[in-house]
Parts: structure tokens; sequence; C-alpha cells
């Protein structure tokens, strides 16, 4: 079900009609009408520090100003301004997002969301959380813990970004071949619109299907149809402390033939990892983990299940029928926390191979993630490059990740060529351009060639019944 509140007031009816000019006054001026000077950034010095998230070869422009709401009457007051200026806003979290969701265009407002950070509610007996976009993954994940509950979704980066930013992108994690991913726990939104109306989505019950079901809708949408100020969340059990096994193999065909048997077999993993040569040995200079380097693929295989040893046992075997060289089941929490650090360190690690990275985000069917792997290999290879490859390999959600030096052009330009190839062969495997970061300004081309004209078209539809002036999130997405 959803709720569209009416305009408070004549005076908001006007503005949201666009009613007020520019010539009533600046930007700023304005914005401060209705916020503390210490919510409103204009110093060209800082605004510049907002004015992208962390993907390579996405263009930025310089914001106005840069805004840090703590209330939804302030977001929807910047929203109400924008509608009546004209001006186009950027929704940011955190900006760990790997697609130029989050960039700034020249003279917007940026609209970061990082001081609405409450977790309003956690509730034992419904499972359901309520909280604000801009509190930490990490931070709501430990205090659900707490009370003996769990949030699954869990990306890379959980220490750093926003339960907002998850639900814009639609972010996945490393427990989502068992749980699933974000939109699967997101059962309600507050939303404010493009006008400044407050709309809420969803529900808080355990079921429900009234009406089109448009809290889905937003989750995924980047921030280009309406900005999240609260999300009611559904949580599940605390599940017992997983174990984890290492399976080292002489060649990624392997370890795919045994992510194959693994899932063919009908086992439920709360995690099935993969990290190539390359990463495994970006993450022990970055880290040294130890961590075996002469394996061409290294498979990590998780359970949190009432005997986990038992089910590792069984994993274990299948992964020695497929060739693997040395299974290594860890023994305690503290040694399988110690191997699921390393996997997300994967990233950082990478990045500090060259200096600069493209991170693919390809999604496959678990039964072609062999032949993406071979795929990757030979793009490597033909543009002579690094391209480490860590992967979600139990969704078959790879994350091949070029690693160039971006001051060189040759190199950069053969990076981008890579990157292109990889999507390519994402789709030509029957696979998506991407599993979890999102489209952004990175894969704008991408999408349409995914979706086709018929599909854009309604994309684009959604988005103008939403945002007719067009200034939520310009030019993402589409």
């Amino acid at each position: 079900m959803s709720r569209i509140e009416a305009p408070r007031d004549k005076d908001d009816a006007a503005l949201e009609a666009g009613a007020v000019t520019a010539a009533s006054g600046t930007l700023v001026d304005r914005l401060l009408t209705g916020l503390p000077p210490e919510a409103v950034l204009t110093d060209p010095d800082v605004t510049t520090s907002y004015a992208n998230d962390m993907a390579s070869f996405c263009p930025a422009g310089a914001p106005a100003a840069v805004v840090l709401p703590r209330t939804v009457e302030e977001v929807q007051h910047v929203m109400r301004t924008a509608t009546a200026l004209r001006v186009p806003v950027v929704p940011q979290g955190a900006r760990t997002g790997l697609s130029g969701a989050a960039n700034a265009t020249d003279g917007c407002v940026v609209l970061s969301l990082t001081r609405m950070d409450r977790i309003l509610e956690i509730n034992p007996v419904d499972r359901v959380a309520v909280v604000e976009p801009g509190v930490i993954n990490a931070t709501f994940s430990r205090a659900v813990n707490d009370q003996g509950l769990y949030y699954p979704p869990d990306p890379s980066s959980w220490e750093m970004c926003t339960i907002g930013g998850n639900i814009g992108t639609a972010s996945g994690g490393l427990c989502c071949v068992k749980y699933g991913v974000t939109a699967e726990y997101v059962l309600g939104l507050d939303v404010v619109l493009a006008d400044g109306r407050l709309m809420s989505t969803g529900r808080r019950t355990a079921k429900g299907v009234a009406g089109y079901d448009l809290t889905r809708l937003f989750v995924g949408s980047e921030g280009s149809l309406g900005i999240v100020v609260r999300a009611v969340l559904a949580l599940r059990p605390k599940p017992p402390e997983q174990l984890v096994l290492a399976a080292e193999f002489a060649s990624a065909t392997a370890a795919c033939d045994a992510i194959c048997r693994i899932m063919e077999g009908g086992h439920v993993p709360s995690l099935l990892e993969l990290m190539d040569r390359t990463t495994v040995k970006a993450v022990n200079d970055l880290a040294h983990m130890g961590l075996p380097e002469t394996t061409e693929a290294l498979l990590l295989a998780a359970f949190d299940t009432a005997d986990p040893a038992a089910d590792l046992a069984a994993v274990g075997a299948l992964c020695e029928a497929a060739g693997a060289t040395q299974v290594v089941p860890a023994d305690d929490a503290a040694e399988s926390e110690l191997l699921l650090q390393a996997r997300r360190l994967s990233l950082t690690a990478l990045e500090a191979v060259k200096g600069t990275t493209m991170i693919d985000d390809v999604c496959v069917p678990r039964s072609r993630l062999g032949d993406m792997l071979e795929g990757i290999e030979r793009i490597a290879a033909k543009h002579d490059l690094t391209i480490g490859v860590c992967a979600h390999a139990g969704d078959g959600n790879t994350h091949p990740t070029v690693c160039f030096d971006a001051a060189d052009p040759d190199e950069s330009r053969r990076a981008r060529e890579s990157f292109d190839e990889i999507m390519a062969l994402g789709l030509e495997l029957g696979g998506t351009i991407t599993g979890e970061h999102g489209v952004g300004v990175l894969k704008k081309e991408w999408l349409a060639r995914e979706i086709g004209p018929v599909g854009l078209e309604m994309q684009r539809a959604i988005k103008q019944a939403f945002d007719p002036l067009d200034i939520l999130n310009p030019g993402k997405l589409f």
C-alpha cells in the first residue's frame, strides 16, 4: 500500500507548482530558510570532495552546494526548493558506490544523507527494524545481533556503506547465496518525492499485496525516483556462528566445477566465494595474510547450520572430487573470520596493484561461471592487463577488476576496452551487466543493450511519472 501526503499549506503548494523562480532569491538563500547554517556547505574546496563516488571513468560535475539534513522535513525543504528553482539534486550515502551513481552534476545540490543515521526501532516479535538512510550497514548489523537477530545483506564495504546506499543500488554481499539481497529485506519505505511530498510504501507485516509493489520499484532506483528517508527492514533469527572451508584449485575451471557440484548436490552454504590467483596475491601483498599463492583459484565455503563441520566435510569431498589440491576447514570462528576478512579486502587490495581499478559486476548463470572466468583470462591476455577476479560464486556474481595506471593513456584505453568486452561476454553468456553495484553513469549504454528499446521506453516513463522535471539524479541509468 502507498500513501502520499497532501501539501501542507498554500505556500508549499505554490512551491511545488514551481511558482517561485530563481529571481526570488539565490539557491543557497532559499536553502537556508529551512536549514541550519551548518547543514549547507558551499566552500568549493569542501563541496568538491563530495563530487564523486569510487568509480573510475565516470564524469563528475561541480556542486553548487552540499546539504546534510538531519530530518525528513529538511529533506522535504530541499526538494521543494529544488523544484521551485529547477535545480538538480544528487542523493548520496557514503559514496562507496562503483558505478558513478552518486556523482555530482554541475550546479546541483548534493543531498548527503549521512547525518540521518538513527536506528529508530528493532522489534524482535515482528522481526523488523526501522532505520534512517545514513545508518552504516555494519553498525546496524551489530545492533540487531545484540538482540539475537540477523540482517543478512553484507556488502564488502559494510563497515562504511549506508543502508540508504544499499537500498539505492540494491546491494548484495557475501551471504547472498543463502539469504538473498537487499531487495528481499526492504518491507517498506518513506520517500520524499521530487516535489517535496512524502510518500510511504509497503508495510511492516509479514505479508501484504495491496497495490503495485512500489517499494521494490524504489530499491535499485539509484536515487532517480525519490529520496529514501526511512526504511522498514525484515530481520531473521541470528544463526549459529559459521565455519569456513578453504579449497585450493589448480585452475579456475576446476573451482567452478566444484561450485556446480555443490549447488547441484542441494547444499545451502551461507557463503560461497572465489578468489583467483591475482586477487590472492594482491591480498597477501596488502595485508600479509599468508594465503596460498601457489593456487590458481581459492574457494571459500561456509555453513551456519547446526552441524557446520559435517556440512563442510561433505562440501570438501565434492571439492576434492572436482580436483582440489588442498581442502582446509577452519577450526573455529576466529579462523573463519580471518578468511572472510581476506575476501572482504579483495577490491581494496587489487586497487593497490596499479593505483586505479575498473570493477566490473557481471552476474551469469552458475553453470556458465567457468566460461566467464576463461573469457576474462583471454581478455586480460589480449589487452596485456592485470585483471583479478573475486566472485560471489554461489550466485554467479563476478567482480572482474581491471588494474591499470590512470596516468598512462594507452593503458587507460585498454582498460576501458577490456571492461566493455567483459560486459559483452556476460550478456553473451546469458547474464546481466550488474548484480549489485548498479548502473549509474558507467553502464548506461549497457543497460540499453540489456533491456532493449521497449524496456528502456517503459523505464523512462516511470522516471517521468515520479520526476517530471528530471531533477532527481539526472543523467544516471539512461
